[in-house]
């Protein structure tokens, strides 16, 4: 009797501790109630980025220059030659030279080219994107690591669905992001169970920077709990033990 007592105490405290609230798991609460304006949101070019540059023309061979290790050609197909960004935020772009780039956007970028292209080129039209675009997502999250894209509009609802979603044991409401531009870092902290997140400077995600989903108490405490519950049926065993014992 004393055992199985102890027993439904011991699955009520575990089930009692387990609970979770709907309003911390339920995302863009208020939404139904909520309207906000598309973003034109592109992200800044940052050192060590792989911009994918091809540059085109209506005279092939007076664009040719400009798209050196390019061996392929298709007329259906542009194939992107590859520059990464040095530490001190510059390329090397053929006939034009070293070119600062960072903290230009995609769009800002081709401005910047076609300007210097159309000294040597008529109508040039440039194709570019970040071809190394990548963030990483720890804690907890179904699958960890680091996840790639091969768009420019990245969120963090894309991420944590890469991710395969938080678990039941996450912060919704306190998602920790780390942003890191030209050496510049900045934790910022995130609640996705508001709707009014999607206006949020960290909605869309820059390259490189790293989500952390961090647990809730009950997971951090039932892991402690567990770490010992062998100690503890032990201890409890010993102690009905002796208490049987002793009444005999």
């Amino acid at each position: 009797m004393k055992n199985n007592c102890l027993l439904l105490i011991l699955v009520t405290f575990f089930l009692a501790t387990s609970c979770v609230s709907k309003k911390k798991i339920v995302y863009l609460q208020g939404s139904q109630n909520f309207t906000t304006i598309s973003s034109n949101y592109e992200p800044l070019i940052q050192n060590d980025d792989m911009l994918s540059i091809y540059v085109s023309s209506l005279d092939p061979e007076a664009s040719a220059p400009f798209n050196l290790g390019n061996n392929i050609q298709s007329a259906t197909i542009n194939i992107l030659q590859n520059y990464l960004v040095d530490n001190k935020g510059n390329i090397e772009f053929p006939v034009i030279g070293t070119t600062a780039v960072s903290g230009y956007s995609i769009d800002g970028l081709k401005i910047l080219l076609t300007e210097k292209l159309k000294k040597y080129i008529k109508d040039p039209v440039l194709n570019i994107r970040i071809s190394n675009f990548k963030v990483t997502v720890l804690g907890e999250v179904a699958n960890p690591g680091v996840k790639t894209t091969t768009g420019q509009r990245f969120t963090l609802l894309d991420a944590i669905a890469l991710s395969g979603d938080l678990t039941l044991f996450g912060q919704r409401e306190n998602i920790l992001v780390i942003r890191d531009f030209q050496g510049l870092k900045t934790f910022n902290r995130v609640d996705i169970t508001k709707a009014d997140f999607v206006n949020s400077p960290f909605y869309y995600l820059d390259q490189n920077d790293v989500i952390y989903v961090e647990a809730r108490k009950v997971k951090i405490d039932s892991t402690a709990i567990g770490s010992n519950i062998t100690t503890g049926i032990s201890i409890i065993g010993f102690a009905l033990s002796l208490i049987l014992l002793i009444t005999r």
